[in-house]
């Protein structure tokens, strides 16, 4: 292995590790650890977001859905890029606004304050459900790790799962929110980057993008279809639609939400909304075709999800190949740091601090916080050394369980003022519970249907039906009024 392959790697990591240690003292207390102080700039929350919301499935699991189905993954490109627009245009603003006047740092914490709850019930759903699928999907972050490292750098599976675990648990431990945002800063435009360079030079070296198509249809006809194998049928159509409901989270997963908190303010979002938009289109159409050069390319690969790295060291010179492996571990990196620093806040903010009523000071629950964080990533580590075999549908699973438990409910809570405390309740198991037993017991009986959609009809359903029964805090209406008056005034 080249020498120049390991000087970008060696360059990134340093750059992380001085990250989180100029962050170390914004996290002297809860919001400084946990929502960077709400300070952070528009670009650093739109690149972050969406770097967080893409993870490793993005660089590995996507480019290996466009070498496996063709132009038939153009469909995740629709769900996300209307998912992210979504996002921004209808939940950024008035969640900011709402969480900032009941001083939430967390969504649980939105949550309990939206719907009165002295009981604590939202918050204890909610943070079994965070722990849970955190901790599923974070072990599928150090799965792309290891991928990762064993493809570029051949250094086996197992030690580089401990690689990236050991550097992304320092920086986030010791940095806190802070470390994290402006990590993912970095780590998206780098990945912004190579997903324009890549396709780039995949398609050239297919001879162009008429050739490539031509020489990806010699191989299978299906892969030009717009609803692949199945055609235009049922089938096809559920197939499509379940791609395209990726996106759904986008509005209403808690580590994407929590980038709106730590906004510096509504003009921040304002300003960030523009980069979200171009960023999570050059992500996801670069990615797509990456993966369809590659088939071109190499016909044969035994694991779809290793034609990036492929692609990369074959197209490019040496010090390219380390840049694209480090590409590769800012999108994987972005997703972690997210994970465990959410999972550390359900811990200490929501459990500790506020379910068990703690009277411990700001600063040492911000340091209990690091240690907890650490604790997580341990959890979660064992898992990843069994290694996944196909990525991308495992981190969907723990996406559509977050996305199906707090997005319908998060969408209500914003934009219906009869939403109630027991409504949100039921909506939030029961569109957690669905997500996990279509995947388990119905998935196969029905063309593989994304999670998704059940599991955030179920929620929503569950949300209107309980809430109507059942009375709504008071003041919701007039609550919601005001902050709708003074985002259309800009107050």
């Amino acid at each position: 292995m080249s020498f120049w392959v390991y000087v970008p790697l060696g360059a990134y990591l340093i750059v992380l590790l001085v990250l989180g240690l100029w962050s170390r003292a914004a996290g002297g207390g809860l919001e400084g650890y946990y929502v960077a102080g709400k300070k952070l700039p528009a670009w650093v929350v739109a690149f972050s977001s969406n770097a967080t919301g893409e993870s490793g499935w993005l660089l590995l699991g996507l480019t290996g859905m466009g070498y496996l189905i063709g132009v038939h993954a153009f469909w995740v490109i629709l769900g996300e890029v209307l998912g992210v627009t979504l996002g921004w245009v209808l939940v950024a603003r008035p969640f900011k606004a709402l969480t900032d006047g009941y001083g939430s740092i967390t969504v649980p914490d939105y949550l309990e304050s939206r719907f009165r709850d002295d009981a604590g019930l939202l918050r204890k759903i909610g943070v079994a459900i965070v722990l849970s699928m955190a901790t599923v999907y974070t072990a599928a972050q150090m799965v792309a790790a290891g991928k990762a490292f064993d493809s570029f750098l051949a250094t086996g599976y197992i030690p580089g799962v401990l690689i990236g675990a050991a550097v992304t648990l320092f920086y986030t431990a010791v940095g806190g929110f802070k470390a994290v945002a402006y990590s993912d800063f970095v780590q998206g435009v780098l990945m912004a980057l190579g997903l324009l360079a890549l396709p780039i030079a995949g398609i050239a070296a297919a001879g162009g993008i008429e050739a490539m198509f031509v020489a990806v249809g010699a191989q299978d006809p299906t892969l030009l279809l717009p609803m692949g194998r199945y055609g235009v049928t049922f089938e096809g159509v559920l197939s499509a639609v379940g791609m395209a409901a990726i996106g759904l989270a986008f509005l209403g997963v808690p580590q994407l939400l929590v980038r709106f908190m730590a906004a510096g303010s509504d003009r921040d979002l304002v300003q960030g909304s523009g980069f979200a938009y171009l960023c999570i289109v050059i992500f996801d159409v670069g990615a797509v075709f990456t993966g369809i050069a590659g088939r071109a390319l190499y016909p044969a690969l035994e694991d779809q999800e290793t034609v990036m790295p492929l692609l990369s060291a074959e197209l490019f010179p040496a010090i390219f190949t380390g840049i694209f492996l480090v590409i590769v571990l800012g999108a994987i990196m972005s997703t972690v740091d997210s994970l465990l620093i959410m999972s550390s806040a359900a811990v200490v903010r929501d459990l500790v601090q506020k379910t068990f009523g703690s009277q411990t000071s700001e600063r040492r629950l911000s340091f209990y916080g690091r240690l907890t964080t650490l604790a997580i990533g341990a959890i979660a580590l064992p898992f990843a050394l069994r290694e996944a075999k196909v990525l991308f549908w495992f981190v969907l699973f723990a996406w559509s369980g977050l996305g199906a438990a707090f997005t319908p409910v998060v969408l209500c809570s914003l934009f219906w003022s009869r939403t109630t405390r027991m409504g949100a309740a039921a909506g939030m198991v029961s569109g957690f519970v669905v997500t996990v037993v279509w995947v388990q017991f119905f998935k196969a009986q029905f063309y593989d249907l994304y999670e998704m959609i059940p599991g955030f009809l179920a929620g929503l359903v569950a949300t209107v039906v309980v809430s109507w029964m059942t009375e709504p805090p008071e003041g919701a209406g007039e609550e919601l009024e005001a902050m709708r008056e003074r985002l259309r005034y800009g107050g």
